[in-house]
C-alpha cells in the first residue's frame, strides 16, 4: 500500500499516468471516494499511460455507464454511481476485464469482489489537494 498527496488535478493525472504505463490486459482498478475527489481525473491519467489518443475526451460515464477507449490496451471505464447493486451483474464486468483494463468508479457499489484488483482510495484534503492510497492486491 502506498500513500500519495497530490496538490493539483495535474499531479493526480501524472500519478495515474505512471500507473497506467505499468498496467496489463486483465488488470482491474477499483476507485473509492466522494464526489469531486478526483476519480475521473485519475482515469484521465490512466488513459494517457495506456496510450489512449489525445483526441479522445475521457469523461465519467455517469449516464452511459461504460466508456471504452482504445490504447495499447483497451480501457473500459465504468461508473456505478447511478446503479443499484443488483443492476451491476448485467454489465459483464468480468468479461470486460479479460479484454483490457477495467477501471470502476464508485466501486463501493459493487455487489461482489474481484480476486485481484488495484484499489485506489481518494480523500479530499482541500480544494486542490488529495490524499490517494493505492493498494495493489495482485
Amino acid at each position: 500500500m502506498e500513500v500519495f498527496k497530490t496538490k493539483s488535478p495535474e499531479e493526480t493525472e501524472q500519478l495515474a499516468e505512471k500507473l497506467g504505463k505499468r498496467l496489463a490486459c486483465g488488470d482491474i482498478i477499483l476507485l473509492f471516494g466522494d464526489l469531486g475527489a478526483g476519480k475521473t481525473t485519475f482515469v484521465k491519467g490512466l488513459a494517457r499511460g495506456l496510450g489512449v489518443p489525445e483526441d479522445y475526451y475521457v469523461q465519467s460515464p455517469t449516464f452511459a455507464i461504460i466508456n471504452e477507449y482504445p490504447g495499447r490496451i483497451p480501457l473500459y471505464h465504468v461508473d456505478l454511481y447511478r446503479l443499484e447493486p443488483e443492476d451491476v451483474y448485467d454489465l459483464g464486468l468480468e468479461e470486460l476485464a479479460e479484454q483490457g483494463v477495467l477501471v470502476i468508479e464508485w466501486s463501493e457499489r459493487l455487489p461482489f469482489s474481484f480476486d485481484k484488483a488495484i484499489k485506489v482510495y481518494f480523500e479530499i484534503l482541500d480544494a486542490q489537494e488529495r490524499k490517494i492510497i493505492i493498494d495493489i492486491d495482485i
